[in-house]
């Protein structure tokens, strides 16, 4: 079986799972669980393009994320306009912001990069925060309307769930196809040293510039179906400490891999259920997870299972040996 026939399996695999699933669960609460898991995932494909494919950190993702909702949700709450077609505006507007910032932004490197995501998502939270004609500042902004496809209204959780699930599985698709191409091949030569990229001819400037992009228009994406399935949003969830949830959710999947970024927002989506008794504190888990999973797991939890199945293999073919030796 070839490489691309394996693909091909894996993903059809992964997506009838995906669509099958809520006619085994009879818990709505659960459905609902799995909405914002897909919405996690769509956020974390996107940062995973830019950190575990061109190794450029950024801890304001949050930002883009918080742009693409209040985007869609200003603008259908006062204007009778297509939901859809604002949903593209977001997402391009989001884009051609990551691409006018990308320019200056991605000449740092390491830590300096990551504070300078770090400052841009900040002002777009205080924006968020203070545009309160606008925003409905702290109170948030409410009566986002749903979307709809002729007489199909996204307005309950099965109808939702298909909603977000099939923009995910689209996003996977997408992302896959182009980590697989040329680009993608380019991008992981500058993951891996960018000076020896630059001279096998790759122009690293502006590829970042564009999977900064591509990473912000996914992001928006993402942020414009939050805002149409939950229909209220509000600034703080899209402040710093969702953009260390969305990095957490990479490093723990694993870094340059699409399912990783599945599996690393199952479990981060689904975590805080259980960390509820830490209240505030649970920050600090999550920054526990990222030194643990760094020290110790640097691969990630997809890394990890291909470690132990690799070991497993090894011992079945070692005693297989054994046997035919005796």
């Amino acid at each position: 079986m070839t490489e691309k026939k394996r693909q091909i399996i894996v993903f059809l695999i992964f997506a009838a799972a995906a669509l099958s699933a809520p006619f085994f669960l009879k818990d709505s609460y659960l459905i609902t669980v799995l909405i914002f898991v897909g919405i996690n995932t769509i956020l974390a494909i996107g940062l995973n393009l830019l950190l575990g494919y061109a190794g450029q950190i950024s801890l304001g993702h949050a930002a883009f994320f918080g742009l693409g909702a209040y985007i869609s949700g200003i603008l259908t709450t006062r204007f009778p306009l297509d939901p859809f077609l604002v949903m593209i505006l977001a997402a391009f507007c989001a884009g051609a912001l990551a691409f006018v910032i990308g320019f200056p932004i991605l000449k740092l490197k390491g830590h300096y990069l990551a504070m300078a995501t770090l400052g841009f998502g900040i002002i777009m939270y205080i924006v968020f925060n203070e545009t309160v004609s606008v925003t409905g500042g702290p109170s948030g902004l409410s009566g986002i309307p749903y979307l709809s496809v002729g007489p199909l209204v996204f307005d309950n959780d099965w109808n939702n769930y298909y909603l977000v699930w099939i923009s995910t599985l689209a996003v996977m698709l997408l992302a896959i196809n182009l980590t697989q191409s040329r680009i993608g091949r380019a991008l992981r030569a500058i993951h891996d040293s960018e000076v020896a990229a630059r001279v096998m001819g790759v122009n690293a400037r502006i590829l970042k510039v564009q999977i900064f992009t591509v990473s912000a228009v996914i992001s928006a994406f993402a942020g414009s179906l939050y805002a149409h399935v939950v229909t209220f949003i509000a600034p703080a969830s899209f402040g710093f400490h969702f953009s260390v949830e969305l990095l957490t959710m990479v490093v723990v999947g694993g870094l340059g891999s699409i399912y990783g970024s599945f599996l690393g927002a199952a479990i981060l989506t689904m975590l805080p259920e259980f960390l509820r008794v830490f209240h505030d504190l649970d920050i600090i888990v999550y920054g526990l997870m990222l030194i643990l999973m760094t020290m110790f797991m640097p691969g990630g939890l997809v890394s990890g299972i291909q470690m132990v199945t690799q070991y497993i293999a090894a011992r079945k073919a070692k005693r297989k040996d054994e046997h035919a030796q005796a």
